[in-house]
């Protein structure tokens, strides 16, 4: 699913704005990393990407991920069984 100019609350009720949504739910590692990043490649330069996973390993893989690469990662929270992400994309 797919959203342009939206807007996730996290943890603190804070409104983060993000450009797509990717539902990543019920999908197993390494399938909600690989998908981020098709989408991100979508993306222009400094625009945000809201990931929702359910696979615990996409705790530390989107961790590892912003860290190794150009991109930063904005939030990182866990809702229930739902992780969520925002991922900035980098130059």
């Amino acid at each position: 699913m797919n959203s342009e100019n939206s807007s996730a609350t996290n943890n603190n009720n804070l409104t983060l704005s993000y450009d797509q949504h990717l539902d990543a739910r019920n999908l197993s590692c390494p399938l909600p990393l690989l998908k981020a990043k098709q989408h991100l490649n979508k993306l222009g330069a400094g625009q945000v990407l809201y990931i929702q996973a359910t696979d615990p390993g996409s705790w530390d893989d989107f961790a590892s991920y912003a860290s190794l690469s150009t991109h930063q990662l904005v939030m990182r929270e866990k809702s229930g069984n739902t992780f969520n992400f925002l991922l900035r994309k980098g130059e």
